[in-house]
């Protein structure tokens, strides 16, 4: 396998930059995207393993692809809330918050309930949930005067198992834990943007800019979630809990660094 330098990554990178246009090695010709296609071809046009980057030091390094223009989330991690002894997804919000699930009565017994949503600081959903983000903590609140009025019956029922206030205890994360979690998950990073087009159906890339990012950011995380820009991503069903995430906006991963380098730009307008 190639080995490489983080001097020789960048040339080569560079290199694959000044070649232009490269057709996918996915078949894209039915119209369908493959989210990981640009990170595919790059990969094999380096000559390295899936997620496999052959530096001296990899495991402090990765190499991330994102497509130009991109409105796509990017899992961060994964982590359920405090207080975490009451098993909040499981035990709270799904028998009290929960609603039918759509597979219910055929995939799943009649019992199955959900609870889905992708929240933000930005809004509240249209069921009444948001983030909070205060000094030292990241909240989630309810509010059922937010609820849209296509969710009535779901109200009435959330108002008979939990009242009309907002969530007690609130499920929250505090920060010294999310920076622990987030930092080790999130490597130095060698960030490139895709440019993409179509021709007869087929997905092109050009890998026109290289960042360098170092240093995760707790005040960088901190300002997306407030922004609207990351979320907190709940996805249970009664009978598993898939996990509560952290998502954000493939576009905001640079600003989750302290030390942004830029080694080239050939990106057109």
């Amino acid at each position: 396998m190639k080995t490489f330098t983080k001097e020789s990554l960048k040339k080569d990178l560079k290199e694959i930059a000044e070649q232009g246009w490269i057709k996918s090695l996915k078949d894209t010709s039915s119209g369908s995207r493959n989210d990981g296609a640009a990170g595919n071809l790059l990969e094999h046009l380096l000559g390295i393993e899936e997620n496999n980057l052959p530096l001296p030091n990899a495991s402090e390094w990765e190499l991330k692809v994102q497509r130009k223009g991109t409105s796509s989330l990017f899992t961060l991690f994964h982590s359920e809330p405090s207080p975490t002894s009451l098993k909040f997804v499981p035990a709270i919000l799904l028998p009290k918050y929960g609603w039918p699930h759509d597979q219910a009565g055929k995939k799943y017994p009649d019992s199955e309930r959900s609870f889905r949503q992708t929240i933000s600081a930005a809004k509240r959903s249209d069921r009444g949930f948001c983030v909070i983000v205060d000094d030292e903590k990241i909240k989630v609140s309810f509010d059922s005067k937010a609820v849209d009025s296509r969710h009535e019956k779901w109200l009435s029922s959330v108002k008979n198992s939990a009242g009309e206030g907002d969530l007690d205890p609130m499920p929250y994360w505090g920060f010294s834990d999310l920076e622990a979690k987030i930092s080790s998950k999130l490597h130095n990073t060698f960030y490139v943007t895709a440019e993409v087009k179509r021709e007869e159906g087929q997905e092109w890339f050009r890998f026109s800019k290289l960042e360098t990012l170092r240093v995760f950011s707790l005040e960088g995380f901190i300002s997306c979630l407030k922004e609207g820009t990351a979320f907190v991503d709940f996805d249970a069903r009664t009978g598993h809990n898939h996990g509560t995430k952290f998502r954000i906006k493939q576009n905001m991963i640079p600003s989750l660094y302290r030390e942004l380098d830029l080694v080239f730009d050939k990106s057109t307008n």
